[in-house]
């Protein structure tokens, strides 16, 4: 990660706590009535694919090149031209992203692309691209 780049995690709502409990509930009762195997396969499940991304999701902007970088777990890893950022407004969809809460914006670029992200101080986070690119539209 470039030295100049101020990372934003990703907010955390109660979400995303759901699956977290219903896997280690599910591997709780499997351990107690001796399924040793699925109680493993779902703790291979929580730690292979649902860590990475419970502790892997951020937002940087990049200064220095002007660009956002959206990172989620080891799936997403996508760079956004800050140029390129035409609107953002706030939203609660429930479409997935690389945003782990509900409290989210969408970020318009490019002609026809968008990222839905939640970082946890969005009002800085808009900010900051803003300072880079003024044209950016923000809609509460």
């Amino acid at each position: 990660m470039d030295n100049a780049a101020h990372i934003y995690r990703s907010k955390k709502g109660f979400i995303i706590y759901i699956p977290l409990v219903i896997l280690l509930a599910v591997e709780i009762v499997y351990v107690s009535t001796g399924q040793y195997i699925p109680g493993l396969l779902c703790l291979a499940i929580t730690g292979i694919i649902f860590f990475p991304i419970f502790f892997n999701t951020y937002y940087a902007i990049a200064k220095n090149n002007g660009t956002l970088k959206v990172k989620s777990g080891f799936i997403i890893n996508t760079s956004i031209d800050i140029e390129t950022i035409k609107k953002i407004k706030n939203t609660r969809t429930i479409m997935s992203s690389p945003a782990l809460s509900l409290d989210r914006i969408e970020i318009f670029y490019n002609k026809f692309d968008t990222v839905i992200v939640s970082p946890e101080n969005k009002t800085e986070f808009v900010a900051e691209l803003k300072s880079i690119n003024p044209a950016i539209e923000y809609f509460d």
